[in-house]
């Protein structure tokens, strides 16, 4: 064996099975891991680009500025987190959905036919 070839751990989750990914993304397990490290991820992102925020603005603002006492640090940073996971909750930035698209893309490309093909049907309602 050489030192580079892949072994999977004994009990570990394989994200491509024997039959390859379009198995792995009908797994109802892996794609619940799939949408909670997605939406982790962007909470993450927004964390981080809130903590950003708040730096440059402090930066900006000088000696005079609301966040020149940084007494309440941590609990900005706290509140950061949390408005993050809401956020995340709710893909509002959308970076969970692109991982999503990435780690299962069979079931996406199927749910986007799905919706393509509703939109070709002529609607027999009247307006």
């Amino acid at each position: 064996m050489e030192p580079m070839d892949l072994v999977p751990l004994p009990g570990a989750a394989s994200p491509v099975g024997a039959e390859g990914p379009v198995a792995a993304a009908s797994d109802a397990g892996y794609r619940a891991q799939a949408q909670a490290a997605a939406e982790k991820f962007e909470s993450f992102f927004i964390a981080e680009m809130m903590k950003q925020m708040r730096r440059s603005t402090r930066e900006l603002s000088g000696d005079e500025g609301l966040f020149k006492d940084r007494v309440h640090d941590d609990m900005l940073g706290l509140a950061d987190g949390l408005v993050a996971d809401a956020l995340s909750g709710q893909h509002a930035f959308g970076v969970a959905d692109a991982i999503l698209r990435q780690l299962l893309p069979a079931e996406v490309n199927a749910k986007a036919a799905a919706v393509a093909i509703d939109k070709k049907k002529p609607s027999t309602e009247l307006p």
